[in-house]
């Protein structure tokens, strides 16, 4: 086995164990399971270009974080770049961009300074919404949460591979659509 493939399999160990809690990390700041998904994969993408090169960090849960983290920053960023007009540009636009900036900043680090257990805990309650099916429930939470594949949750629920591929789809544009705050739940709502 060359050193390229010890890599990449122990790169596949950290990711089974860090997925749920860096897609609940990223879901918490970007508002969207779907999201979050994405930038957590650019992270594990960057980690399989980085880390076979350079060795695995010493805290490898914590750099996927980091990277995940800076992917969405970096997503808000364009996302106010785009949307911006040419009129604003000025004085005022720089001021506002950073004071922005500091902000989401700030929003971010304190949602990674929280607990990591609330983060799956708030991810947890999120695939399961009460506006999904049962199954697209069950399918989101084992994509999100388990880090089963896709092909994997298939073989389980004996259904053709679209189908589950299809559920999870609808399920994070349901969430996405319907505006489902990333949080826990209060009082009457856990009933």
């Amino acid at each position: 086995m060359s050193d390229a493939d010890d890599a990449r399999r122990r790169i596949a160990a950290v990711w089974r164990l860090e997925a749920a809690r860096v897609i609940g990390c990223a879901a918490r700041i970007v508002r969207d399971i779907g999201l979050a998904e994405d930038f957590a994969q650019d992270a594990l993408v960057t980690a399989l270009e980085v880390w076979p090169r350079s060795g695995i960090p010493d805290n490898p849960g914590a750099w996927l974080l980091t990277v995940t983290r800076r992917r969405a920053l970096d997503h808000f960023r364009h996302t106010r770049m785009a949307a911006s007009k040419a009129s604003e540009v000025g004085v005022a636009l720089d001021f506002q961009h950073q004071s922005a900036d500091d902000a989401e900043r700030e929003a971010a680090d304190a949602a990674l300074d929280d607990d990591v257990g609330d983060q799956q805990l708030r991810l947890i309650f999120t695939a399961c919404h009460p506006i999904l099916s049962p199954e697209a429930r069950s399918a989101l939470t084992l994509r999100v949460m388990g880090g089963l594949t896709t092909a994997e949750i298939a073989r389980a629920y004996l259904k053709p591979e679209p189908t589950i591929a299809q559920r999870i789809v609808r399920a994070k544009r349901s969430l996405a659509a319907a505006g489902v705050p990333f949080e826990l739940p209060h009082g009457c709502e856990l009933r």
